[in-house]
């Protein structure tokens, strides 16, 4: 009989099974996520350990969703993986289930982004494909950019960084919240070029700025600033606009259907009945 344990990040041994499985899976390893003090309570890995070895394992991760100025307690499920020897076993079922027991009286959603190998398993535990949908707009703005690129190499620059997102007030109609660790894990690792700041708007953005095209992954301020002045603030070089996350005021963009490579959304769970309808996406740092 297969055990799944959990909340193990500060066990040493567990820890290491599960980023050495990650690697092997992913390419990921969340070692210096945890070094760096971002991986807490939220991120918690539900692991099949078989002779002290992680063989299997679904994430569970707390994505708590500001909806239309109401809070949404979602879990995000992720890191989904099994070793090589031990596929085929119905660990991933197990553990699944386990996460249900835990979870159904205490969340009012679940989530999670599935490669096309397996469309065909969620469905078996009431998950249902979900559509969501992305905003842009050309934009022509005058002057030269006031944001301030900000490189993310060092501890200082995180902890600033933090402290904005823990106490912004800038928030789209469809917004995660309480989870900065989500934040930090992209920012510290793969997006350490991707951060600008504001002094004016005493704003951060977390964005990608190419050849005109800006992407605005996430804003944080102190301020409830406006999105307009955000845009703006990066000057005349930027003739077009994508969101990552869904707007409060729509006017003036167009909007499209999230069509993303090998990634199916499917969410399970009263507050999601009537989600299409809706017209928003899960932000991009969001997934987890």
């Amino acid at each position: 009989m297969y055990q799944v344990i959990k909340n193990y990040r500060e066990n040493n041994q567990l820890r290491q099974s599960f980023n050495e499985l990650a690697e092997k899976t992913f390419g990921l390893n969340f070692e210096d996520w945890y070094q760096n003090g971002f991986w807490g309570e939220n991120y918690n890995p539900y692991s099949i350990v078989q002779d002290g070895k992680v063989v299997a394992n679904v994430s569970v991760n707390t994505t708590n969703i500001l909806w239309n100025g109401e809070k949404k307690h979602f879990i995000q499920l992720g890191t989904v993986m099994t070793e090589e020897a031990y596929r085929n076993k119905g660990l991933i079922r197990r553990i699944m289930e386990e996460i249900e027991v835990d979870y159904k009286e205490k969340i009012d959603g679940m989530y999670l982004f599935a490669n096309d190998e397996v469309l065909t398993f969620y469905p078996k535990f009431g998950f249902e494909k979900a559509v969501e949908f992305q905003y842009a707009k050309q934009v022509c703005n005058a002057g030269s950019s006031t944001m301030k690129q900000i490189p993310m190499h060092e501890k200082k620059a995180w902890t600033e960084l933090e402290t904005a997102i823990n106490n912004n007030r800038f928030y789209g109609q469809f917004d995660m919240v309480d989870n900065s660790g989500l934040f930090l894990f992209y920012v510290t690792k793969f997006m350490q070029e991707n951060v600008y700041y504001d002094k004016m708007l005493d704003t951060y953005v977390i964005g990608e700025l190419e050849e005109g095209e800006l992407f605005i992954h996430n804003v944080f301020s102190n301020n409830e600033v406006d999105l307009e002045d955000v845009i703006k603030a990066f000057g005349q070089e930027v003739k077009q606009v994508i969101l990552g996350f869904t707007p409060k005021d729509k006017t003036g963009y167009t909007m499209k259907e999230v069509q993303e490579e090998d990634t199916t959304l499917f969410v399970k769970g009263a507050a999601f009945v009537g989600f299409e309808g809706e017209e928003v996406m899960f932000p991009t740092l969001a997934h987890a």
